[in-house]
């Protein structure tokens, strides 16, 4: 399986409830008739991200296909270009990221439905080769922060090779995706020793401080 991840704020002037109105009831059954889609997970901030700060994003959406025929596939579609034009009614083309992953799962855990879902953005140091971070990323950090006993699951979405081919560098190395029963357990999670080690760690391989939201996901029918 291949995914693309989408990352983005709400248009400029939109409110946070019109901006997850039109995306959840407006825009989610156009995406959701994709042709060859096999998933589609919209991740939306939380509302208290809002109440001190302007949070990294305020979306992020992740819709699964076989392989990269598939995603061929779309372009040149009718289905496809109805998705691109819609965009332009909610989302700050300015502000959007995409990048196609590979998703690996280093804590194969539940996802609590009334649970939050914390997502970070992550960049590779520049000094790394992308083969020599991805490989930190997956067996040394990984492990790290499987460790930590608050988190339920933990996946990392790591953008896929040829992002990098003839030295072009992606806006994104990838993504880590971690759920937890509620925001409580998310705080207590900060205090243990395990976080520290996994903390301690970051500065070996990617650009601090990671940009992160706390999100309630949203799995689309399809």
């Amino acid at each position: 399986m291949i995914k693309s991840v989408v990352v983005f704020r709400r248009k400029v002037g939109m409110s946070v409830e019109d901006f997850s109105q039109y995306w959840q009831t407006r825009h989610a059954p156009l995406v959701a008739g994709l042709p060859g889609l096999r998933r589609y997970v919209q991740s939306q901030t939380l509302a208290s991200a809002y109440r001190k700060h302007t949070p990294a994003c305020d979306g992020v959406a992740e819709l699964w296909f076989d392989d990269t025929s598939a995603l061929r596939a779309l372009t040149g579609s009718m289905a496809h270009a109805a998705v691109l034009a819609d965009e332009a009614q909610f989302i700050d083309p300015a502000s959007r990221i995409e990048i196609l992953t590979d998703d690996i799962v280093i804590k194969d855990g539940p996802r609590p439905p009334a649970g939050v879902k914390n997502i970070e953005l992550v960049k590779r140091r520049p000094d790394l080769t992308p083969e020599a971070f991805h490989r930190h990323w997956e067996v040394v950090h990984g492990p790290l922060g499987g460790s930590i006993p608050q988190v339920l699951r933990y996946v990392q979405s790591h953008t896929r090779s040829g992002a990098y081919r003839d030295g072009r560098q992606p806006p994104l190395d990838g993504v880590a995706l971690t759920w937890f029963t509620d925001t409580q357990a998310m705080r207590a999670s900060a205090t243990t020793p395990e976080y520290d080690r996994t903390r301690a760690d970051e500065h070996n391989f990617v650009i601090e401080p990671l940009d992160f939201v706390i999100t309630c996901e949203r799995e689309i029918a399809l």
